[in-house]
């Protein structure tokens, strides 16, 4: 009911200098609304959309607010309250988010009780929700960047913030507290006095945002800018080694997301994705009819190709079992000379270990020698984790590595600006590009 009603009603917009009592709204009046039987209520069920002074407000997030404080004002009584977090809100750099983003200059202004009492909220809310999910929340990036972070109530960490002798301290709270983070904050001051990388400091500030506020002590952390992967073990880094990840053009790009390895594939056959085939192999095929045969592939009863098991396979002896929706994994290859290179970007989106035995055997709690002897069988079996373990392949390209120092790599896949231009409200959008793949290889 509340959605077919607000289909019918335009924007409730209001001046900055406009009292709410001169507001005439002709659509009818939300079943919320008419519950809260008050001016605020009535102003946030009249429509789908508030502005204030120009500047919309997040009128879903402001309804599950007040709706927690009967549709009232709330900052009137709550001045102190209010100061703290209109500080913490204008200190927002500190975090490498505009201040802007959060209604800075409305905050600023003289505005009726009313309109101002929802400038507060909106600003609060939504300052909170950058921080606990970031600026660019998941459902507003490119498809292959899909971390995610915890599930927050914002609503509820306001209350706890009005409630505080800290109000803004239980905000700034939500950041991550990860050394990258912390030490990507330190950065952005220096950076600000001295001009260095502030397009990574930002946008890598974003990212950290992204991921959850607890990672698990044990983990694999694959950063596809740094092309390395690194194991953790209580939270302290035990082993890395270098990975091949997905080429430049954006079809191939390894994508952003979190996973679980819970089993080791021995020798494993590659059933080839359907627009490897198209692209790659069957122009390969009209031109040499051995072409299948002489790299040990087969046609499939459902048309697709396989590569059988073996040491030249695309998956080389083994692969970890990681379940997602890009079909991207960590495997072996039988080209291990490629590791050597200073630019490892040539899969087309999966992940290529240089270490996998040594990584399976540290998986597995098991010796290396363990690890060959299931290989040396041949056979196609699977081993599952006495414990499965957490993945991240991550997009990092500022971070603190596992000696705690900073570092810069080059933004390869062309998508940090894409994140800047949404950190700053004066920055100008970058042109869309080429909608990603769902899937590496």
């Amino acid at each position: 009911m509340l959605a077919a009603a607000s289909a019918l009603a335009p924007p409730v917009v209001l001046a900055a200098d406009q009292q709410p009592r001169e507001i005439f709204v002709s659509a009818p009046v939300s079943p919320m609304a008419a519950y809260a039987n008050t001016d605020l209520g009535t102003l946030l069920g009249s429509g789908p959309e508030l502005v204030v002074g120009g500047e919309p407000l997040n009128i879903g997030l402001l309804r599950r607010f007040y709706a927690r404080h009967g549709f009232a004002p709330v900052w009137t009584t709550r001045p102190a309250q209010a100061n703290s977090l209109v500080n913490a809100v204008l200190r927002a750099g500190d975090q490498g988010l505009a201040p802007g983003l959060f209604h800075a200059n409305l905050l600023l202004s003289p505005l009726p009780p009313l309109q101002r009492d929802l400038v507060l909220s909106d600003a609060f809310l939504s300052y909170a929700d950058a921080l606990a999910r970031g600026m660019v929340p998941v459902e507003r990036r490119r498809d292959d960047e899909a971390l995610t972070s915890d599930r927050i109530d914002v609503a509820a960490v306001l209350d706890a913030a009005m409630a505080s002798p800290d109000p803004a301290g239980t905000i700034e709270a939500l950041a991550p507290k990860t050394p990258t983070y912390l030490m990507l904050r330190q950065a952005l001051q220096d950076s600000r006095a001295s001009g260095a990388r502030l397009r990574a400091i930002e946008v890598n500030l974003e990212r950290e945002r992204w991921l959850p506020r607890h990672l698990p002590p044990d983990r694999v952390w694959v950063n596809v800018a740094d092309e390395r992967l690194v194991l953790y073990r209580d939270n302290r880094p035990v082993f890395t080694t270098r990975v091949i990840v997905g080429q430049d053009a954006v079809r191939n790009q390894s994508p952003e997301f979190q996973a679980i390895i819970d089993g080791v594939l021995f020798n494993p056959p590659w059933n080839i994705p359907q627009d490897i085939v198209t692209r790659e192999i069957l122009p390969k095929i009209a031109n040499d009819p051995d072409y299948l045969a002489r790299h040990n592939m087969v046609a499939l009863p459902n048309g697709g190709l396989e590569q059988l098991a073996g040491p030249n396979s695309g998956l080389g002896q083994l692969m970890f079992y990681m379940d997602n929706r890009f079909d991207v994994y960590l495997h072996d290859t039988p080209s291990k000379g490629i590791f050597a290179h200073d630019d490892r970007r040539i899969s087309h989106g999966c992940i290529r270990v240089e270490k996998p035995r040594e990584l399976a055997a540290l998986l597995m709690q098991e010796p290396v020698e363990d690890i060959d002897q299931a290989i040396a069988t041949g056979n196609t079996t699977r081993s599952n984790l006495p414990q499965p373990v957490p993945v991240f392949v991550v997009y990092e390209t500022a971070f603190a590595d596992a000696s705690g120092r900073l570092q810069f790599r080059p933004d390869v896949y062309g998508r940090d600006a894409e994140i800047w231009t949404q950190l700053d409200p004066e920055r100008q959008p970058v042109a869309n590009r080429e909608p990603p793949s769902q899937r590496g290889g």
